[in-house]
């Protein structure tokens, strides 16, 4: 459930990344609350409906369903193919399901509100169906940054070619939300960012 990286926020490897240029292989939206009925779910649930800050994007990735899914729920070896994932760390043992927990930590740059700092953003997975789809709650929390609340939505679908990834994230908290453009576009790159390194690393 990451990022003019502005706010950096929650979730979201793109906290981290430098640039807000869409990837060509992707498709991306800024979506407004009033759209948010028609956002995807996993097991009926999806991100927040009244959330100002919010972000979709797809990508197709030529590999089997079953890599990919396996490469985005494998959280302690995220930091193998996302440089802005720094630590990660399961809370809990098992496969990753409804109920499990993982702690990990990105750099936040400066902006002209925040101070440079490491979020440490402690996750819960909400909803999870093996190939289907995942969903994941929590805050970060850096020194002078903090998102309440990040929801993070993925989907996995088979098309011709390969798999169909799409993702979708909400932040709540005073702080991101004195600033929405600006937390709109930190959201985007971070989520463009994820994107684009789990399209390389599923295709190596």
């Amino acid at each position: 459930m990451s990022s003019t990286t502005a706010v950096t926020g929650l979730l979201t490897t793109g906290l981290l990344a430098a640039g807000l240029l869409v990837s060509p292989a992707a498709s991306a939206q800024a979506v407004a609350p009033a759209q948010a009925a028609s956002a995807q779910q996993c097991r009926g649930q999806g991100v927040d409906p009244g959330a100002r800050i919010r972000y979709q994007a797809d990508v197709v990735i030529k590999a089997p369903l079953s890599r990919v899914f396996k490469l985005q729920t494998d959280v302690e070896r995220w930091p193998e193919w996302q440089k802005p994932v720094l630590t990660a760390k399961r809370l809990d043992h098992g496969s990753l399901r409804a109920g499990s927990r993982f702690r990990w930590t990105t750099p936040a740059p400066a902006t002209p509100t925040t101070p440079a700092t490491t979020l440490k953003i402690t996750s819960t997975v909400q909803q999870l169906k093996r190939d289907s789809c995942v969903l994941w709650t929590g805050p970060a929390i850096g020194e002078g940054l903090r998102i309440d609340r990040g929801v993070h939505l993925w989907t996995f679908t088979k098309v011709k070619g390969g798999v169909r990834v799409h993702t979708e994230e909400t932040w709540t908290g005073d702080q991101v939300e004195a600033d929405i453009p600006t937390a709109t576009r930190a959201l985007g790159a971070g989520l463009d960012a994820w994107l684009r390194d789990l399209k390389a690393a599923a295709e190596a």
